[in-house]
């Protein structure tokens, strides 16, 4: 059951980049396709309470891990440490406190498409598994469902991109990287004399280096669909792409280059990630708890763009950590003097998406995985919410609707 299969992962990390639903598989992909755009935030069903201790027995066949019941989602979305390979993240001894404040949520009504919903409803309805509200670094609502507790890991999925995002301003504060106008090939060099000879770090993360990439699932002929995982298998598919337009122009989703970033940046640094994220920001920030992070192939790098696994508090605290502009409690700068902000920054060729963050127009920003999974961050009125979950569909436009409309309903019930 550990043996997860390096071109499954990588179509798992493909669906989080779109809003749209899109089909993974290039034979049940075009039925997907019909199926899922009829499901509605309404239509989901309960997920059931699942004991940690019956975790095994309701494991799923990993190979078709998008296609998990609701009992399987639970159970292997907090345990992908036994599903696959996977490399820990170490917190450290001096966890950041998380003092609690907690306030009535009992009379929060929201309208979404013409219904009203509670807290409790939405819950249910999205199957929540942990939801966590963190505002003026006090814990106001803390809740834990289907089985989980505050030590449960839990997959995230594609919130590891913003991750991701936080090393590349860490590997420049440390000097490893210069600027994100440095050009991609200097720091991976099998991608010399290529279309990207004049893309930089900056393109990548904004998902707009210009080159040529089909990311759809549906199509057996398309990249997505066609290419190798292996590290190494991505450089030379890559270098032989054409080029579509100028660098930063276009806003083109591209799974591939998103394990790119953490190639590069694991060239940059000369280590793996999880090691730099637990000596950058899990330790010396205070997460109370080791992570995972699962790795394209055994003994091989992280996965750039996703399977980030850890606790529903360590997840706000990530939240806590953007929130503070990369500082940590003593005042030390882990990011560059205005990352964040320069991260958060609607790039030329896409108003809602920055560096690996997505953008919302009232100045909030989020890391979102599929299935439901987020980190929300509101630098306004000082709040972060984490939510783990194990919805039905990976990725549908109603529910992220519906989840917005339920952000925003906390934020204004949080109001004085």
């Amino acid at each position: 059951m550990r043996m997860l299969h390096t071109l499954l992962n990588a179509k798992i990390i493909a669906w989080v980049g779109d809003r749209l639903m899109r089909a993974k598989n290039t034979v049940l992909g075009s039925f997907l396709a019909i199926v899922v755009g009829f499901w509605t935030a309404a239509a989901h069903s309960d997920a059931p309470y699942i004991d940690p201790a019956d975790d095994e027995s309701n494991f799923g066949d990993i190979e078709k891990v998008l296609f998990w019941n609701t009992a399987q989602k639970v159970a292997g979305f907090r345990n992908m440490q036994e599903l696959a390979w996977t490399r820990r993240i170490d917190a450290g001894l001096d966890p950041y406190p998380l003092p609690e404040k907690q306030t009535d949520f009992s009379d929060l009504s929201f309208s979404f498409e013409a219904s009203e919903f509670t807290i409790d409803e939405y819950i249910r309805v999205h199957n929540v598994a942990g939801l966590l509200v963190i505002q003026d670094g006090l814990v106001v609502y803390e809740r834990y469902e289907l089985g989980n507790s505050a030590a449960s890991l839990w997959i995230s999925w594609s919130v590891a991109k913003s991750v991701t995002s936080l090393l590349i301003g860490a590997a420049i504060q440390d000097g490893y990287i210069a600027n994100v106008d440095e050009k991609v090939s200097d720091y991976l060099p099998r991608l010399k004399n290529s279309s990207y000879d004049d893309v930089t770090i900056r393109n990548l993360m904004q998902m707009s280096s210009g080159v040529q990439w089909n990311e759809d699932y549906a199509d057996p002929e398309s990249d997505l669909n066609t290419i190798r995982w292996d590290t190494l298998s991505i450089y030379e598919q890559l270098r032989s792409k054409p080029r579509l337009a100028r660098p930063g122009e276009l806003h083109n989703y591209n799974t591939a280059e998103t394990n790119l970033v953490g190639t590069l940046l694991r060239s940059a640094i000369g280590n793996n990630l999880s090691t730099y994220l637990s000596e950058k920001i899990w330790k010396p920030f205070g997460m109370e708890s080791h992570a995972v992070w699962n790795l394209s192939e055994p003994g091989g790098g992280e996965f750039g763009g996703s399977s980030l696994s850890a606790t529903l508090r360590d997840y706000g605290r990530l939240g806590l950590f953007a929130l503070a502009n990369g500082k940590l409690r003593d005042g030390t700068a882990v990011l560059p003097d205005g990352w964040m902000q320069e991260s958060t920054t609607p790039s030329q060729a896409m108003q809602t998406y920055g560096y690996l963050w997505w953008l919302r127009d009232d100045k909030t920003y989020a890391a979102s995985g599929i299935f439901g999974q987020a980190i929300h961050i509101d630098p306004v009125n000082n709040i972060v919410i984490a939510q783990l979950s194990a919805r039905e569909a990976a990725s549908v436009p109603g529910d992220w609707a519906f989840q917005s409309a339920f952000f925003q309903a906390v934020t204004a019930h949080l109001q004085p």
